[in-house]
């Protein structure tokens, strides 16, 4: 570790500790950000413009109002006043339905005396055109900020982002992406709340699920870190959950509270802090993992890294670019085998490019029917910014079809439609697409194959599998949802590179609270409704998977009702696995499985699996409603050698509620109590317990 590295790690070291998240209530307080959302959603939306009709004017593709493509001849000062204008409407618009995409054309952006400095908020992506990262260089931040609120959990004055009296964490920062640019770290001048943010040294990334960086190159303005993964410039406590980062160079990284994360085919100078539980794939500099075995016995001394050397497949996620005639067309890349590093160090990477002519452009507006007509005639199909209502499926039926979102594009279930579904055929791509559960209950959100399709004979090929990156779902938060299962995998030789799977544990649906019965500080009509979310946002198994051969790198899964995963397929392998069981059980009676076990495992694999593979996984516990409520096992699989968890740990988030062990009855409880005897931690929350390898119980 270089000299820097170490008094960068001494001078975060309190804030390390004392961020390993310390819930003080679930996702807590801090989740009174909602408040926010009604009061900002209806104003954003109204001012918002909708999406216009994305068709083509003269050869080139209209995407649409909501959609803005920049110039290198645009003065800095005007992009950065369009950087303003979107980040001011959804900087706390978490359930609104505005969709926003920033698009660079190839040039440098910004300079060292004018930079460009980006902010970030809900429901925008940013991303360079160019054929690899280099062609758009932006010369300033890329950043996203912590949220703040006050005690009373009401939205605090953002220009007073240090007040002590306030809280300030980026545990709901989701829904937001950053890709194919570098950013070469200049900083700016500015007053007040802003000057620290302008001149940090680094390009802060304070995010949680739902937030991908891909094809991200940083370079920072001396031999300080390039990235840092949390905010310095904002009271704490500097929460944050989990995020994902592919295909990139973000150098030197600090991450302080980041309590899981999975880092895919990227390079790194170094890697400080492991916090709870950090996954990398492919990824060369990444740390040594050789000290994980100390987390058993000292979970105040551990390096919970997980490291493997290569990807056994991955495929990046397609993305459009500008020709050498000044179109835009979509690169589709290959999927690669055993790979590590970024895959445009030598060039463009791998894959085929597709003509913008061959896509069918839609927006809100388009039928279903219109949708459907045009990818059963072979046309591709791209998803403009903006919430699409589905009350009839999408069906992708033909091999190597692409559907790509922009701005995360959203499909919203009506009348308990199954919003996407694809056949069983090799080398389907779904990219860049929410999907939201509706009031009336559906079977499924996203179907991927049929149960015994095609009389149980796969069309998909092992060298072009079926591919879903950065594909998010959500039952509840901006409206009632409900759903029996979220994703269900049914094909084989299925990629999943990044998804993120959640019921609702918070949001606006419209629905009271009895505050009587809850916890006054954290009871707001609507918000969290505790009373009667259980009932209300169905989402019983978050993910399943039926198909064999199934890769998953980055899977986040949170708060279904019963087994939040089912394992059913052969052969399936999983690189980072983050979940929360559900915080809002009533009581014991509500939390149990049909064979009288106490609770659902978070992670179930069939009984009659025989090979099953799991790299760096963490489980959690909140109950909320309930503190009795006892979860028997995290994890549940069958004891078989040929099924392997590597590197798993449970822990609770210091507060109400038990679970008994990590997996299959191995494994130490936690319980919620403080954990005093380490001494180098505060001594008012509780470690993780970890377990190195299973079946084997060290």
């Amino acid at each position: 570790m270089h000299l820097r590295q170490v008094l960068l790690v001494d001078s975060i070291r309190s804030l390390v500790i004392s961020s390993s998240r310390k819930w003080s209530a679930g996702r807590l307080l801090g989740l009174t950000a909602i408040v926010i959302a009604l009061q900002l959603a209806t104003i954003s939306e109204a001012i918002s413009a909708k999406p216009g009709s994305a068709r083509f004017t003269g050869g080139a593709p209209d995407f649409g109002t909501n959609v803005t493509i920049f110039d290198p001849s645009m003065p800095t000062s005007e992009i950065q006043a369009k950087f303003d204008e979107i980040f001011a409407l959804q900087r706390d618009n978490e359930m609104g339905s505005a969709r926003y995409s920033l698009l660079f054309m190839p040039g440098v952006y910004g300079s060292a005396e004018e930079p460009l400095l980006g902010t970030i908020g809900y429901y925008t992506e940013v991303a360079g055109l160019g054929a690899s990262p280099g062609d758009v260089q932006i010369n300033g931040k890329m950043q996203v900020y912590n949220r703040c609120f006050t005690p009373d959990g009401f939205p605090a004055d953002p220009t007073d982002p240090f007040n002590p009296d306030n809280q300030c964490f980026a545990l709901n920062n989701f829904w937001r992406g950053l890709s194919n640019l570098t950013i070469n770290v200049s900083n700016g001048v500015a007053d007040g709340a802003e000057a620290c943010r302008a001149g940090v040294p680094f390009n802060m990334w304070a995010v949680s699920q739902a937030v991908s960086m891909r094809r991200v190159d940083i370079n920072g303005i001396g031999p300080e870190p390039e990235l840092f993964l949390f905010d310095v410039c904002s009271a704490g406590p500097n929460f944050a959950s989990g995020g994902f980062i592919a295909d990139s160079r973000p150098n030197g990284v600090v991450n302080g509270p980041q309590q899981q994360w999975i880092t895919r085919n990227s390079d790194l100078e170094y890697w400080s802090n492991a916090v709870w539980n950090q996954v990398f794939v492919g990824v060369n500099g990444a740390p040594d993992d050789a000290d994980y075995p100390g987390c058993v016995t000292s979970p105040a001394g551990c390096a919970a890294y997980t490291t493997i050397d290569t990807t056994p497949i991955s495929r990046e996620k397609p993305y459009l670019f500008v020709g050498e005639q000044g179109e835009i067309n979509v690169h589709v890349p290959s999927a690669q085998m055993g790979t590590s590093g970024v895959s445009w160090a030598g060039g463009m990477t791998p894959g085929r490019t597709v003509s913008i002519d061959d896509f069918f452009i839609a927006d809100p507006t388009d039928s279903v029917k219109d949708i459907n007509g045009a990818l059963a005639r072979g046309q591709h199909l791209i998803l403009t910014p903006g919430v699409y209502d589905i009350a009839n499926s999408i069906n992708v039926k033909r091999a190597d079809t692409v559907v790509l979102g922009m701005g995360l594009a959203t499909l919203h279930s009506v009348d308990g439609a199954i919003p996407l579904t694809t056949a069983d055929k090799a080398g389907i791509i779904i990219a860049g697409v929410t999907i939201d559960a509706g009031e009336v209950e559906s079977p499924v959100l996203l179907q991927i194959g049929k149960k015994n399709g095609n009389n149980g004979r796969p069309n998909t090929d092992p060298n072009n599998p079926v591919t879903l990156s950065d594909v998010y779902f959500r039952i509840g938060g901006p409206y009632v949802g409900k759903t029996d299962t979220a994703l269900e995998v049914n094909g084989d030789h299925v990629l999943i590179d990044h998804t993120w799977v959640w019921r609702a544990d918070h949001g606006i649906e419209g629905f009271e609270a009895n505050c009587d019965q809850l916890d006054p500080a954290n009871c707001v009509d609507g918000f969290l409704g505790d009373d009667i979310r259980w009932s209300t946002i169905i989402g019983r198994n978050g993910a399943v998977v039926n198909g064999d051969d199934v890769t998953v790198t980055g899977l986040f899964v949170e708060h279904f009702q019963e087994y939040n995963t089912i394992w059913n397929g052969e052969r399936g392998q999983v690189y980072l696995y983050q979940n929360e069981l559900p915080y809002d059980p009533p009581s014991q009676a509500d939390w149990i499985a049909d064979d009288g076990t106490l609770g659902w495992a978070a992670y179930k694999v069939n009984d009659q699996v025989e090979d099953h593979e799991l790299w760096g996984a963490g489980v959690y516990i909140y109950n909320r409603n309930d503190p009795g409520i006892v979860t028997e096992n995290a994890y549940e699989v069958p004891e078989s050698f040929g099924v392997q968890l590597n590197n798993i740990m449970i822990n609770n988030l210091s507060g109400p509620g038990v679970m008994n062990h990590i997996v299959n009855g191995c494994g130490p409880t936690v319980d919620g109590i403080a954990d005093a005897e380490f001494g180098e931690n505060p001594g008012d929350y509780e470690n993780p317990r970890y377990l190195v390898n299973y079946p084997l119980c060290f």
